[in-house]
Formats: structure tokens, C-alpha cells, sequence
């Protein structure tokens, strides 16, 4: 549960784990948790809070996002341009391990006063 009296650290994590067991209750695998591409002490490399793979093998890049109350368009509403960039930027990096590459899209997780909404193919790969 996301309380008000945590840090934005511990809110995040409690956001994170509502997310994934909300997820995983759908069948989806945890591959990793906070996948973290750095550039240097200034710059924003990017980071995944979960990747996940569906049953048909997909590979889920999913962002959460958590926010007390709807104001301001909510939780899913945060995530402009730059940070999709950021996203797709790291999850490139993520895939170069990959010797195949599997089918993939980007999820959003919104938690808008404690309520969870999945938002499959939030936004495009390209």
C-alpha cells in the first residue's frame, strides 16, 4: 500500500512491487526489476523498473508511475517524450544481450491514489 508518510524512495518501491504482483497475477514473468543504463554523472541514461515476459514470449518494458490523486492528468499522464526516449534508449541497451530478438513493447503501470491500471503498448517501440 502507498502511504503518504514514506520517502519517494520507499513510495516508489511499494508502487514497483503493487506493479508487478499486479502483472504477474496476469501470467506475466519477472525477468528483472530496475534495469539501469548510466552515461555519466549528468546525464539521464534511463532506467526500466520492470521487464517482464508474457506467456507468448513478448518482452514487457513496463514503467510505473504513482501519484496521490489525478490532478494534473495523473500518473499516466507524466510520461512525455524525453522519458519514452530514455525507455526506448535503455531497452535497446537491455536487448543487446539477446542473441534473438522477441517481440516487445512498452507497458505503463499507473497507480492513481492506489489504484492500478495496466496500460498494454503505451506507447510504440519505434
Amino acid at each position: 500500500m502507498l502511504d503518504k508518510g514514506q520517502t519517494t524512495r520507499q513510495r516508489g518501491e511499494a508502487a514497483e512491487a503493487l506493479a508487478l504482483a499486479h502483472l504477474q497475477r496476469h501470467g506475466l514473468r519477472l525477468v528483472e526489476r530496475n534495469y539501469r543504463l548510466a552515461q555519466g554523472p549528468a546525464a539521464h541514461g534511463g532506467e526500466i523498473d520492470l521487464i517482464l515476459r508474457e506467456r507468448d514470449g513478448t518482452l514487457v518494458f513496463v514503467e510505473v508511475r504513482s501519484r496521490r490523486s489525478r490532478a494534473c492528468g495523473g500518473a499516466a499522464a507524466s510520461i512525455g517524450a524525453s522519458k519514452q526516449r530514455r525507455l526506448r534508449r535503455a531497452a535497446e541497451h537491455f536487448l543487446l544481450r539477446w542473441p534473438v530478438l522477441p517481440p516487445c513493447r512498452f507497458d505503463v503501470v499507473a497507480i492513481d491514489n492506489g489504484e492500478v491500471t495496466w496500460l498494454r503498448g503505451a506507447f510504440g517501440v519505434d
